[in-house]
């Protein structure tokens, strides 16, 4: 389940346990809204996600792309080892600020 709130000036997206093929398109729907502001400092925090298909990577390029184009600043938080190294592996930690779990 994907939640947004609002905290200290930013956007945060928590994200669910998986991002695949059966959910990529309601998790991008559910969170469009929240791209619309300018300048947004958006944060999605993967603490529960263990799970992310390709098309839950096109889902987060996409998600960038709409921030940065807006001006404002994108990063993932609490990753797991697992996703990122599929981050790294597909060239995703070149261009975007993920932080892994502690």
């Amino acid at each position: 389940m994907t939640q947004i709130v609002k905290e200290d000036g930013k956007t945060i997206i928590k994200t669910g346990a998986r991002i695949d093929t059966n959910n990529a398109a309601e998790f991008e729907k559910e969170i469009t809204p929240a791209l619309a502001e300018q300048g947004i400092n958006l944060e999605m925090d993967c603490t529960e996600l263990n799970y992310m298909a390709s098309s839950g990577l096109r889902v987060i390029q996409k998600t960038m792309r709409a921030v940065m184009m807006k001006k404002g600043q994108f990063k993932m938080t609490n990753v797991s080892p697992e996703i990122y190294k599929v981050l790294a592996m597909t060239g995703f930690t070149k261009f975007m600020q993920v932080e892994q779990r502690q």
